[in-house]
């Protein structure tokens, strides 16, 4: 027996029994979930869900808030919400079975900001269109939704804000993920077989061009639907590159060939969790709403006073034309803090004072934007 034996046989020792208490301790949780969902039957459904309702974004805000705060290491912050994610979304799993539908197809980004959200837990459901994604929420067919609203470098995504115009669904949540794109190829492929083309969707190639330009020059670049779609076609072509996430590799079975080639290291995107319920105050929070006004001279000003008047910082305005026909327009609005604080409800006042109609979309958790 080597020294080095000697070394980590007492290691490893400790780390048995550490696994040992851990999955009591785990156990121990999963049974005090259990019992919150009792107590949570017991109480009755929700007023504005028509039912009980299990899943408490602005309660795993907390929790993940209160131990990253508190995490001595060397885990990192990002590590600790990843783990205590899974740990509350499997407790979860106890209390009721989830279905999540989010804007496919599998392989996607959306589909990683949805596990990012609710852990490995639940089922999920991709569907081909936002709209459809919508309809399976309303319907009652799933209970929350998943779908991208804005990205750091292409701005906001117009058809999810057309959507939001036309439901009575909520944003329970919002998720931020780093976007990381990487680049993959067919595992049987050969390192001298030729590359004719480079598959992505068109945001995609134009988020890695230089990268591209200098690593692959002269090879034609086609778009194609998703990123998903991409890595599909490349699976089957061992003749071409897919630009995708790395989860795509991993689900269409691919090589990585080099990851994070993207040009700009900061690129993000932000997604929505949609619902029916009303969320509740975590202590960090951000609220959605839309505002109808006329067109005319100091329209906007009009409605962004109030919240100047009542010290509210605004996140993100963005202006699209109302579906009415008459030259009216809808601003989507994010601003700090929850609807229910008495300074939100002050600067909603005044909004409801000069629009046409103020609609609060939902207040919810600030998204952490840890990876």
């Amino acid at each position: 027996m080597s020294a080095d034996d000697d070394q980590l046989r007492p290691l490893r020792e400790r780390i048995d029994a550490l696994d040992v208490k851990l999955l009591a301790l785990l156990n121990e949780r999963a049974q005090c979930a259990l019992e919150v969902g009792k107590v949570k039957e017991r109480q009755g459904v929700d007023a504005d869900q028509q039912t009980t309702v299990f899943y408490r974004p602005e309660r795993v805000a907390q929790i993940l808030r209160r131990l990253t705060e508190n995490n001595p290491g060397p885990l990192s912050t990002g590590d600790v919400e990843t783990l205590f994610r899974e740990i509350t979304a499997c407790c979860l799993s106890l209390e009721t079975p989830m279905s999540v539908a989010y804007f496919g197809p599998e392989g996607t980004y959306t589909e990683a900001a949805t596990v990012k959200q609710f852990g490995h837990f639940i089922e999920t459901a991709p569907m081909a269109s936002i709209d459809e994604v919508f309809r399976e929420v309303e319907s009652g067919v799933c209970k929350y939704g998943v779908v991208p609203v804005e990205n750091s470098t292409e701005g906001m995504v117009n058809h999810t804000l057309d959507c939001l115009l036309n439901t009575d669904l909520r944003v329970c949540a919002e998720v931020e993920l780093p976007i990381h794109h990487a680049l993959m190829r067919a595992k049987d492929a050969s390192p001298e077989q030729a590359v004719t083309q480079i598959v992505s969707h068109a945001q995609s190639l134009a988020q890695c061009r230089a990268w591209l330009d200098q690593h692959y020059p002269g090879v034609p670049r086609a778009a194609v639907a998703s990123n998903a779609e991409a890595a599909k076609q490349a699976a089957s072509d061992p003749n071409l590159l897919a630009v995708a996430g790395e989860m795509a590799a991993d689900r269409y079975d691919l090589r990585l060939l080099a990851t994070r080639i993207e040009d700009s290291p900061f690129n993000k995107t932000r997604f929505l969790v949609l619902g029916k319920q009303y969320v509740g105050a975590s202590g960090d929070d951000k609220t959605s709403i839309l505002v109808s006004v006329k067109n005319e001279p100091g329209a906007l000003l009009r409605v962004l006073t109030p919240f100047e008047l009542n010290k509210i910082g605004l996140t993100r305005i963005e202006t699209r034309p109302a579906r009415s026909g008459d030259w009216s327009y809808v601003f989507f609005i994010d601003f700090d803090g929850h609807e229910s604080q008495p300074e939100a409800e002050a600067a909603l006042r005044g909004v409801n004072e000069i629009a046409l109609e103020v609609r609060v979309l939902g207040s919810y958790p600030k998204a952490t934007g840890q990876e």
